[in-house]
């Protein structure tokens, strides 16, 4: 198989059956013209992330932008959303993987969101493939059949798909124009729109995105001028892509009605992306000695400043006539333990309950059994009604809430072996292929494996990094304890029947991210790095 390409694009990978149907010269040409429009601002924003983690470093507190005060005060709404993003009471997500995607349009949610990012390990063959699957899947011809003769087959009625691209800081390796590698997310919505918007829009539902990772109003920016470009070049109507911004980062927090506002004729609302936005607490406030978070299983939607986070995420999407989205749960179902699955239901239930009755329009699980139990609670609040829009969450928010990082313990050794155990699991599964891993009964993905080994770095430095015993951790005590944890790792993924030979890299990984001198930014990027 060979490919006909455009002058100054490069692949340098291998092609599998039916790449060439998704790597077209037509594709890739549009790819290179996006890419040359807008790598230069991407690399310029991502700069300036960069230079706020400096003056954060320095000691400087975000804050609401003086500049864009206008915005905030202004009287403005999105433009209004297409039948098919009426009602989102219930998304599923998932990787971009064929069996998934059948499972996940077929569940009874409202939309599916698939992965090319977090939940979806970024290798070749996956996210290639996973154009191969969503081609397929828009145009209703996706089937499977498993090892043991299951077939898997679309159902008559399905769920609305919506498509999260990789986020800004992430590059993609094996596709350069001009010899510079081209955006990740650039390339993974280039090549899913240019395929497929049209099919979409003639069969009532599309193109819809995700968009991930962002830290202001000018990363938006950025999107929605790619957006107007891309419905330009194959003749759309601008403003028929819509698509919610993830709201997983803290400074995006502070430009929440900004973010809505630069993507207000593209704008399907905000998500509250919960496992992220934790890790770019620890991430951007590393170098802070009165900041030290507890567990991460003390870290709630409940402590005060993740509830008042997402009551303002609320309060601006329903002030501008935006969709609030619930943000992930991890619990999943355990088949093989009655009570501790009633407990996990339980507490997707209490989860889901907590949303609707704070106002949000909708919300997330990772798994299609646990559609129903969330249906049922949006059902109790909304009705028959497709939003809530209008309750309007009372009182202001700002610095003083979502700032207030409580609580600080307790910090125990049984955390710290979770967080070592997990993030050696993760890793090691992300590096065989698989980035959405069951790890105790929870559902991971790069987010959970960020705050793991983001926690363990910060009580190392950190003076407050002191267990509930007095025993103040250290590089040495982490050190001791990783290859325990790797023994335990491998022991539960033979007895799963898996292969074991990406854990002991993992183990060195897991080390050398979580006890480096320098904090380093992403996990995934060193990782992307050495995988094929």
């Amino acid at each position: 198989m060979s490919l006909d390409l455009p002058p100054g694009v490069q692949i340098n990978a291998p092609l599998h059956p039916r790449f060439d149907q998704i790597l077209t010269r037509d594709a890739l040409e549009f790819v290179a013209k996006l890419h040359r429009a807008f790598e230069p601002r991407r690399q310029a924003l991502l700069a300036a992330r960069i230079e706020r983690q400096a003056r954060i470093d320095a000691g400087e507190l975000p804050d609401f932008l003086p500049e864009t005060q206008a915005v905030r005060e202004g009287d403005w709404k999105i433009a209004p959303l297409p039948p098919a993003l009426a009602c989102r009471r219930v998304e599923i997500t998932g990787p971009v993987e064929r069996k998934m995607i059948i499972n996940a349009l077929n569940s009874g949610a409202d939309s599916y969101m698939t992965d090319f990012e977090d939940s979806n390990s970024p290798n070749w063959y996956n996210q290639i493939q996973g154009q191969v699957n969503l081609y397929d899947a828009v145009r209703r011809q996706i089937d499977f059949v498993a090892e043991n003769g299951k077939e898997y087959k679309l159902a008559d009625k399905i769920a609305t798909l919506q498509v999260r691209p990789r986020g800004w800081h992430l590059d993609e390796k094996h596709v350069l124009v001009d010899g510079q590698r081209v955006s990740g997310g650039i390339f993974d919505f280039a090549l899913f729109f240019f395929h497929n918007a049209k099919e979409q829009v003639a069969r009532g539902a599309g193109p819809f995105f995700y968009l991930p990772k962002m830290e202001s109003h000018l990363e938006a920016r950025l999107w929605n001028d790619i957006f107007v470009m891309a419905q330009d070049h194959i003749g759309l109507p601008r403003g028929t892509i819509k698509a919610t911004v993830l709201i997983e980062t803290i400074l995006a927090t502070f430009e929440m009605e900004e973010i809505l506002f630069e993507l207000r004729e593209h704008s399907a609302g905000l998500n509250a992306g919960r496992w992220d936005y934790i890790f770019s607490c620890i991430k951007k406030f590393k170098k802070n000695k009165d900041f030290c978070l507890a567990n991460r299983g003390a870290i709630t939607m409940e402590v005060p400043f993740m509830r008042a986070y997402a009551l303002a995420l609320v309060q601006a999407c329903h002030k501008r006539g935006a969709p609030a989205i619930g943000g992930m749960s991890a619990l999943i179902p355990i088949k093989n333990d009655p009570e501790a699955n009633e407990k996990a239901l339980a507490g997707i239930r209490h989860d889901k309950r907590r949303d609707a009755n704070d106002g949000f329009d909708g919300g997330w699980v990772a798994h299609p059994g646990l559609v129903s139990i969330a249906m049922e609670e949006f059902v109790k609040v909304l009705g028959d009604r497709p939003n809530q829009w209008d309750k309007q969450v009372e009182g202001q928010f700002g610095p003083k809430d979502w700032l207030n990082f409580q609580p600080e313990q307790p910090i125990t050794e049984a955390g710290l072996r979770n967080n070592i155990n997990v993030g050696i699991h993760y890793l090691g599964a992300w590096l065989a292929g698989n980035g959405c891993v069951p790890i105790h009964n929870l559902m991971e993905d790069a987010a959970t494996a960020e705050i793991s080994r983001s926690q363990v770095w910060q009580w190392v430095v950190s003076p407050k990094g002191v267990l509930d015993d007095g025993r103040k951790v250290t590089a040495e005590m982490v050190r001791a304890l990783i290859p325990e944890e790797l023994a335990k790792v491998k022991a539960t993924v033979s007895a799963q029947g898996e292969d074991t030979a990406t854990y002991d890299q993992a183990a060195k990984i897991f080390e050398d991210m979580s006890l480096s001198a320098t904090f380093p930014e992403f996990l995934t990027l060193p990782l992307y790095e050495a995988m094929d």
